[in-house]
C-alpha cells in the first residue's frame, strides 16, 4: 500500500491554534520532516509527540526528496511541518509536493494556521479579491515588482522582516502614493499582537517611533478603478 505525504500547519505563535487533527496526524506519521528541528522539538514535546523530526529545508530539499519518495512508495506516512504556519506558503514544501505528485503519490494538506489570512481579514481592506506576494525580491527585480503592483486593483498582501519594514513602506509611498490605505500586522496570535491601519504615510510614521520586532504582514489597498466615459458622455466603470 502506498503512503501519503501530509502537509501539517503549525501555530504561528499561539500553541492553542494547533488542531486536534494535526496532533493526531503527527502522532501517526512514520516520518516527520521539519524546517528546523530545533524549533519543532519543543512543539512536538508540548503535544506529547515522542518522535524524532528530520530536517527538510530549502538547502537540502532537492537532495532529500528522492529518499522521501522511496519512503512513500514503501507505504509510509510522511508529515511535513514548517517553523510556523502552513508548509509551502513562503516556506519549504512546494518542490516536495510537486515531485510527490509527479510520482502519482498522494498528498493531503490539513487546514490550519497561516499568517496572511487573519492579517487580511483584520485589515478592513477588500477581501473579495486579493493577491498574495509572499516576500518581495530584496534586490534584483524589486523595482520592477513595485511598478507592476502599482497597477494592481486587488488588495495586495505580503510578508516583511523587521529590518526591511520601513524601507518597504517608503517604497509603497513612492510607487503607490502616501495616501494609499494600508494595514500592517505584527506578532499575530502572540501576546504583543498589533495591527496598525491608515495611510501608508501614517503607518510608516507609527513604526518610525516604535520598536520593530516580530514578523510583519503588510496589506495594501489596490489601485482605485478609474472611470471611463462612453460616447454619450456617461461615466461607467
Amino acid at each position: 500500500m502506498e503512503g501519503k505525504l501530509f502537509l501539517v500547519p503549525t501555530p504561528i505563535g499561539n500553541l492553542e491554534d494547533m488542531t486536534f487533527r494535526a496532533v493526531r496526524v503527527l502522532k501517526e506519521a512514520d516520518v516527520i520532516l521539519a524546517e528546523d528541528t530545533r524549533t519543532s522539538a519543543p512543539l512536538l514535546k508540548h503535544f506529547g509527540i515522542d518522535k524524532k523530526a528530520y530536517s527538510h529545508h530549502q538547502h537540502n530539499e532537492h537532495k532529500a526528496t528522492s529518499e522521501i519518495i522511496k519512503f512513500l512508495k514503501q507505504g509510509q506516512k510522511v508529515a511535513l511541518i514548517s517553523d510556523a504556519g502552513t508548509p509551502a506558503i513562503s516556506d519549504p514544501g512546494f518542490f516536495l509536493v510537486r515531485e510527490v505528485l509527479k510520482n502519482d503519490l498522494q498528498v493531503e494538506c490539513l487546514p490550519g494556521a497561516t499568517a496572511f489570512v487573519p492579517a487580511l481579514v483584520n485589515s478592513g481592506l477588500p477581501t473579495d479579491a486579493f493577491v498574495f506576494e509572499g516576500f518581495l525580491p530584496v534586490k534584483k527585480g524589486r523595482q520592477t515588482r513595485f511598478k507592476k503592483l502599482a497597477e494592481e486593483e486587488r488588495t495586495i498582501v505580503l510578508y516583511e522582516s523587521p529590518h526591511r519594514l520601513l524601507k518597504t513602506l517608503e517604497e509603497f509611498g513612492q510607487y503607490f502614493g502616501e495616501e494609499r490605505q494600508a494595514s500592517v500586522s505584527r506578532e499575530l496570535t502572540k501576546l504583543y499582537e498589533e495591527t496598525v491601519r491608515g495611510t501608508v504615510a501614517e503607518i510608516k510614521s507609527h513604526f518610525e517611533n516604535n520598536i520593530l520586532k516580530g514578523e510583519f504582514v503588510i496589506c495594501v489597498a489596490g489601485k482605485p478603478e478609474t472611470k471611463k466615459t462612453k460616447a454619450d458622455g456617461r461615466d461607467y466603470k
